[in-house]
């Protein structure tokens, strides 16, 4: 009887037409998926890739055999991945992207419940403001937003990213404080460039009644992390805008104030993303459920919404 990781090497290659490619969806090497679809088709009897150098395609043979194992071969994945999650105890390295503000301010906190209650979980946690590969880079499971998702993949909301502008208490201090966003541009501006295009981040404010408008700051101080703009702005270099989850603790002590309180930009929202719904490991599974039930105890949802700040 051929075993399961024989068949899927040939089922991933066959969707990739690439071994390499069906390597980073396996975690393993090109080498190891070639070593078993050679040994299907040993088993077998019969070619099932056309190989060159430059391209892999499927033979007649092959092309037969995907369509008669495709359907079964995911029924039986689930079957497996459900029967382990249900009776085995979650365990094994938990390697999760995040965040600085979001993992250290309200993920960490939910990890000694966590461990209490599944001490066989190692988190290996990644503080960064940037999207992961969760196949290429072997992550169960990644916190943010932004994330150009494949097929197969599954995202939960957990809570908006409405962006506002900050600035320090002694900053404004003998200014007239903006009226609408346009008037940004005759201040000290603190900005972002982003990581993955080098460009200047520009936001398009909008208020409680609908209207919107274009909201641009000087480029006073540049920046490229969330939490050094936030410090940057607490020293009174200027106004920067900035998540509302990034600055809420700042802005609930008063080290910032909220300049322009009824306007805000939307970013989308941040959201846990991980693979397959029916495939998640137990141990991603449980986590998930952790951090959606923890955002939710904590209306985080409200919390981060400029509307009921």
């Amino acid at each position: 009887m051929e075993t399961l990781a024989n068949l899927e090497s040939f089922t991933r290659a066959a969707e990739g037409r690439s071994f390499s490619e069906a390597g980073r969806r396996l975690g393993l090497t090109a080498a190891a998926i070639s070593r078993n679809v050679a040994m299907l088709e040993r088993n077998l009897g019969v070619r099932l890739f056309q190989r060159t150098t430059r391209k892999l395609t499927l033979t007649e043979a092959g092309e037969r055999f995907l369509a008669a194992i495709e359907g079964n071969l995911d029924a039986l994945q689930v079957a497996i991945a459900e029967a382990a999650a249900h009776n085995s105890e979650p365990a094994g390295v938990l390697k999760v992207s995040m965040s600085r503000t979001i993992g250290v301010e309200h993920i960490l906190p939910l990890l000694p419940p966590f461990l209490a209650k599944y001490p066989r979980i190692t988190p290996e946690w990644h503080f960064e403001n940037r999207p992961v590969d969760l196949i290429a880079e072997n992550y169960d499971a990644a916190i943010g937003g932004g994330f150009d998702l494949a097929p197969g993949f599954v995202s939960r909301t957990l809570a908006p990213v409405h962006i506002v502008a900050v600035a320090s208490p002694v900053y404004m201090v003998g200014r007239t404080p903006p009226t609408n966003p346009s008037e940004l541009a005759a201040y000290s501006g603190i900005v972002m460039r982003a990581q993955r295009t080098g460009r200047i981040r520009h936001w398009m404010f909008r208020n409680v009644n609908g209207d919107e408008m274009a909201g641009t700051l000087n480029e006073s101080v540049v920046m490229d992390d969330p939490v050094a703009m936030r410090e940057a702005a607490r020293l009174g270099l200027g106004i920067s805008l900035i998540a509302l989850s990034d600055v809420l603790p700042e802005l609930m002590r008063g080290d910032l104030i909220r300049v322009l309180p009824e306007w805000y930009a939307d970013a989308g929202a941040i959201s846990i993303y991980y693979t397959s719904r029916k495939l998640v490991s137990a141990k991603t599974r449980v986590f998930v459920d952790c951090v959606v039930n923890g955002f939710k105890s904590k209306r985080l949802d409200v919390a981060f919404s400029a509307n009921h700040s």
